[in-house]
């Protein structure tokens, strides 16, 4: 059964990262075999180089280029059928040294878990191999991955007190109080918390009110969501990371919402896009931040941001690296443009057409406002 579970589990992530690449689903099903499989034990590669070996151990970039994130080796028939008898069952790794038992002496539901991971992995292995044959292009790297597995946190504004008095269950003395509901855009927490969740399986990821952050957390991996008029840890990190790049959000003002940028010909402006229609406002297109740098908390940690000038903005960014659709193109263009060095940014267009996001296709240059790359730090 727990065999089962850890095999329904992985379909379930595999749903939200990388299923247009199956050399790199393939991949990352042996790294969450060999990190997640069994509750409490994460084998190493050394050790697991050592067991699939047996007397003639595997080497240990052998078994790092199974797992790649960015070129990923295809493991031959033979190394598949280790896979399976290794992780059929919690006896091999009871020893000081994880080791494969033999088929005759394993019970029958570990001949069951046996066969049923190994059924898995040759589908997964003929999938990838007709990727291959295909000449297919590797995944790109996804931005939201972080492959050194330190926790990841999330970060969006409160809705301001009189905001919050027009929205049912968010007083805390209420019975039905709920938490969430406090949150501004919550569309892009729940889709940027699931698709972290996904891409970093051994990350811890949280997310917290910007107001709420406890202390400590901005040395982790940094998601702040969200413009700088509610959310002060974006305003805080626009400040910090000295990027040629401005949002202005003065609401008092007509016309005073808008991106400004430091260009080779001098200063320009990017606004929202808003008709009246019926006596009413309505978004038409807006415009959005996506940026990423090394943190100015911990220079082992990094910081994204996403911030458009209104909350649909935000979450086009968001979508733009998550969804199935979009984001394997919109990853492969971030890694061509920025040679996945930090730091970075890019303003771009989000158009709204009958009250839907457009998702911005970074490939398209009409969706592209302005680029900068600092070029110093690297991932």
């Amino acid at each position: 059964m727990k065999c089962l579970l850890g095999v329904l589990n992985f379909r379930m992530k595999e749903c939200w990262v990388d299923g247009n690449d199956p050399r790199l689903v393939l991949a990352r099903r042996l790294r969450t075999l060999r990190e997640e499989h069994w509750p409490g034990m994460k084998i190493t590669q050394p050790q697991l180089a050592r067991a699939l070996g047996g007397s003639r151990p595997l080497s240990v970039p052998l078994i790092s280029s199974w797992e790649s994130e960015t070129n990923p080796k295809i493991p031959p028939l033979n190394r598949l059928n280790a896979y399976a008898a290794l992780f059929a069952t919690p006896r091999s790794f009871t020893d000081p040294e994880p080791r494969l038992i033999s088929p005759t002496d394993m019970s029958e539901d570990e001949r069951q878990n046996a066969d049923m991971l190994l059924s898995e992995l040759l589908k997964l292995r003929s999938d990838a191999k007709r990727a291959q044959a295909a000449g297919l292009d590797p995944a790109p790297r996804d931005p939201w991955h972080f492959a050194d597995g330190k926790p990841i946190t999330v970060v969006c504004a409160q809705w301001p007190s009189e905001m919050l008095e027009e929205i049912p269950y968010t007083k805390e003395n209420d019975p039905d109080y709920i938490e969430l509901l406090t949150y501004s855009d919550l569309d892009s927490l729940v889709m940027s918390y699931g698709h972290l969740r996904a891409a970093n399986p051994t990350s811890r990821v949280e997310y917290f009110r910007s107001g709420l952050l406890p202390r400590g957390r901005n040395a982790t991996h940094l998601v702040s969501l969200g413009g700088i008029d509610w959310n002060q840890v974006t305003s805080d990190l626009m400040e910090r990371l000295k990027m040629p790049v401005r949002q202005i959000a003065d609401w008092e003002t007509d016309d005073g919402q808008f991106f400004e940028v430091d260009g080779e010909s001098g200063k320009k402006q990017y606004r929202p896009v808003l008709q009246n229609v019926d006596g009413r406002k309505v978004l038409r297109e807006d415009v959005a931040l996506f940026a990423q740098a090394v943190s100015p908390f911990n220079r082992e940690t990094t910081v994204t941001i996403c911030s458009g000038m209104y909350g649909r903005g935000t979450y086009g960014v968001v979508r733009a690296l998550t969804d199935p659709e979009f984001r394997i193109r919109n990853s492969r263009y971030l890694e061509s443009r920025f040679k996945n060095s930090l730091p970075y940014c890019m303003l771009t267009r989000v158009q709204v057409a009958n009250n839907e996001i457009i998702i911005p296709d970074w490939t398209d240059a009409s969706s592209r406002l302005f680029e900068w790359s600092g070029s110093v730090d690297a991932r």
